[in-house]
């Protein structure tokens, strides 16, 4: 170019494109999450090598607490040991093995025939059947006594009782193992034979006491 519009001397203007708002963000975006990716991979790194993540924490201590509960109830002595062990089925007298004498103390007509037909077909062996001796005859306002000698099997006082709820346990000067059932005022019943049966399961079977907390 000549002229007024000659450019003289070595240095030339250059022309630039200005630079897109866009790319600008764009460019700011993609470095922070390459920064946050980065940073993420570290921390996983350091808890790979570290090997103390709350979930593995966790489940270690899980499987250390029933130890450590054994080895405390050892340190604290036998009986504490004993009751830290699992403890197995309760070994109960069968309905069959157990005599029950069924006496009625209240004006209810029949009753005690009924009962004891009734336990008879759960398996007991029912003994003597009628009214309650005079000791007893009106007055018992609960649902019953079980009436036995001090020797008897206090487990065959706990499978007779799942038959019926709310009776109280007595013993007199007897010397042989039946029981009496003196059937009370509050006597309705007898328990389905559904419950009973639960009752009797969940006798042998206790439910065992909550874990300690680790």
């Amino acid at each position: 170019m000549g002229g007024k519009y000659r450019v003289t001397g070595a240095a030339y203007p250059r022309m630039s494109r200005k630079r897109s708002p866009r790319r600008i963000v764009f460019a700011v975006l993609g470095s922070v999450l390459a920064l946050a990716l980065l940073g993420y991979g570290a921390l996983q790194l350091i808890d790979v090598f570290q090997g103390d993540s709350p979930k593995r924490n966790t489940a270690a201590g899980a499987k250390d607490c029933p130890t450590k509960a054994a080895d405390t109830a050892a340190k604290r002595g036998p009986e504490a040991a004993a009751a830290a062990t699992p403890k197995p089925a309760v070994v109960l007298p069968k309905p069959a093995d157990i005599t029950v004498n069924v006496y009625n103390a209240t004006p209810r007509a029949g009753l005690a025939k009924a009962v004891g037909d009734e336990l008879r077909k759960r398996g007991f062996n029912v003994g003597n059947v009628g009214n309650a001796p005079a000791d007893f005859d009106k007055k018992v306002p609960g649902t019953g006594i079980l009436l036995g000698s001090p020797t008897t099997d206090k487990a065959a006082y706990s499978v007779l009782g799942t038959q019926l709820a709310g009776t109280t346990q007595q013993t007199d000067a007897r010397e042989t193992a039946e029981i009496d059932l003196i059937l009370g005022d509050a006597f309705k019943d007898l328990s389905t034979k559904e419950d009973a049966d639960k009752a009797l399961a969940l006798l042998a079977n206790p439910v065992p006491a909550p874990a300690a907390k680790c």
